[in-house]
């Protein structure tokens, strides 16, 4: 399992959305980064967000209507994958201006977005961002990537289910030979050796690798993997 072990954890036994504040402080501290948040809009506009920075500067933000420039939510809201703030549009002078204002309260020159979509046109974003060079930056985002993917979805995953009125979504069951074909890359076979055990071909195994994937609404195969290990639909 990775890093994130004991912060996944915490997520599964929170029991309501102001729990997510201080898993939010938690992870801020685990990645060692100067904040962390978590800010979702749903279909119909309503927001919820949790984190680290400045209640002056939250305040602010409100306040100048930064939604509407922020290089940050306008290039995640186009995108699917992660984003390191540096490859965003910063061109203009409200996005530069907007910056060095976030700056000066102390959000950092570096950032790394998630963007996730959820059921019925929900749309967040989980960050971290820090103050440092930008080959720091680099290495952090290069050895935690993954990690903060499946901190960001399960993040998502917890405050979708604490949501006010959200009816639970049954949980879709997966087949035999899903569940085989994930336990074996739960303890660390690759797709070669899965195949070769299974005694099915690649393409056979990646139809069976995404049909777990899409039930169990999961980004990606490390993500599915660690869904149906919480969800205890594969034992390793």
């Amino acid at each position: 399992m990775p890093a994130t072990d004991g912060l996944l954890e915490r997520l599964e036994k929170a029991t309501a959305l102001e729990d997510l504040q201080a898993i939010s402080e938690a992870v801020r501290a685990h990645y060692r980064v100067d904040h962390h948040v978590y800010h979702w809009v749903s279909a119909n506009g309503e927001q919820y967000g949790c984190g680290t920075y400045d209640p002056e500067w939250v305040d602010r933000y409100l306040e100048k209507g930064y939604l509407r420039i922020d290089p940050v939510v306008q290039g995640c809201y186009q995108r699917f994958h992660p984003v390191d703030w540096k490859r965003l549009d910063w061109s203009s002078k409200a996005a530069r201006a907007f910056q060095k204002d976030a700056i000066a309260h102390g959000v950092g020159n570096q950032g790394y977005s998630i963007p996730i979509r959820g059921p019925n046109g929900q749309f967040a974003l989980f960050t971290v961002s820090h103050s440092c060079d930008d080959d720091t930056w680099s290495a952090f985002t290069e050895e935690h990537r993954r990690d903060l993917i499946l901190m960001a979805h399960y993040f998502n995953q917890k405050a979708l289910e604490l949501e006010p009125g959200r009816t639970p979504e049954a949980a879709q069951s997966l087949s035999p030979r899903e569940v085989e074909a994930m336990t074996l890359l739960a303890v660390g076979y690759s797709r070669a050796q899965v195949a070769e055990t299974l005694a099915i071909s690649e393409h056979t195994l990646r139809v069976y690798v995404e049909s777990a994937r899409f039930k169990l609404g999961a980004l990606n195969t490390t993500h599915a993997v660690a869904r149906a290990l919480s969800r205890g639909l594969i034992v390793v």
